[in-house]
């Protein structure tokens, strides 16, 4: 009886031992799943290897603000320049309450943001050692940039990096129906109409590029008319906006022009040669402010100029 009473004993010992530990096997596993869902590697535009969360949660992405609200992701810091006396101001109800953030981005400043992700837009924000001094701090992914790279593939890189990307093919789809409305209504009461977007501050003027910004919109999305001028300046720009002097502006043929006005007090806009420009002459120059999205891009920028475009040019 007490044999028996031993190995029965010694049986449920055994037993439960066994159970315990492939109830830890399982616990093991789970964690190991856990883990491996709350993260995802990815590859960005330089070829670093990242591993960023699944689901971040405090995503710093100077200037890529647009891409962000659009598939639903408040950053915790925004763009802004000059001590934040400049931001992007046509997202201003979107990032209401979003703290600042220089675009040079001091890693003090970021740092201080306890960013899980951090996305780069341009390549040049991480060289010269930048980028490991950066993910220490956070996982840093560099988004898709360039003068090759157009504003969709940026947004929907930006997309893959946040896990958005599904959000990011519905706004596309909204804003390609958007787009085809607008074209069939301009071909009806605007057509062969040429515009030029051109940028006044500090009594200089600057024209955009033709594959930049606005310029993207217009002649790429839009399809509109492109002036000779904007094609002689966008052959040999530099940057999404080149400096142009007042008296090269008097070759400006566009039929209208959509002014982002910085200084409205410029002695420019009494020379007889700005008066004298055929869209100013003719009363087809709209003016915005820099609280416009005419200085910028992305799916929200540039539904906000289809509406200015459409309004201004099929009155």
């Amino acid at each position: 009886m007490g044999e028996e009473y031993l190995k029965k004993n010694k049986i449920l010992k055994v037993g439960l031992y066994i159970a315990l530990l492939f109830t830890l096997f399982l616990t093991g596993c789970s964690n190991s799943n856990s883990k491996n869902d709350s993260t995802r590697n990815l590859k960005d535009s330089m070829g670093h290897e990242v591993t960023v969360p699944t689901h971040p949660k405090r995503v710093v992405g100077s200037y890529l603000e647009d891409y962000l609200v659009a598939v639903g992701v408040k950053p915790v810091v925004q763009w802004s320049v000059k001590n934040a006396s400049s931001t992007q101001e046509y997202l201003k109800k979107d990032l209401k309450n979003v703290p600042t953030i220089d675009y040079s981005l001091p890693y003090e400043a970021v740092t201080k943001a306890k960013p899980d992700l951090i996305l780069m837009g341009t390549d040049s924000q991480v060289q010269n050692g930048k980028y490991n001094q950066y993910k220490k701090i956070a996982p840093t992914y560099v988004v898709k940039n360039g003068t090759d790279v157009s504003w969709r593939d940026q947004f929907l890189d930006v997309a893959k990096a946040v896990n958005k990307t599904d959000k990011a093919n519905d706004v596309l789809k909204t804003y390609d129906q958007k787009l085809k409305s607008a074209r069939n209504t301009l071909d009806k009461k605007a057509a062969n109409k040429s515009v030029a977007v051109v940028w006044v501050t500090n009594n200089s003027a600057f024209i955009v590029s033709d594959k930049s910004s606005s310029g993207s919109l217009l002649y790429g999305d839009l399809k509109l008319k492109e002036p000779s001028l904007v094609k002689e300046v966008s052959k040999k720009a530099t940057a999404d906006w080149s400096s142009v002097s007042l008296e090269k502006l008097a070759k400006l043929d566009a039929d209208y022009i959509f002014l982002v006005n910085s200084d409205k007090g410029a002695d420019m806009f009494k020379d007889p040669i700005w008066t004298n420009i055929k869209a100013v002459k003719d009363g087809n120059l709209f003016q915005y402010g820099n609280d416009s999205s005419w200085q910028y891009k992305g799916p929200i920028a540039y539904t906000q100029m289809i509406d200015n475009v459409l309004k201004d040019m099929t009155k």
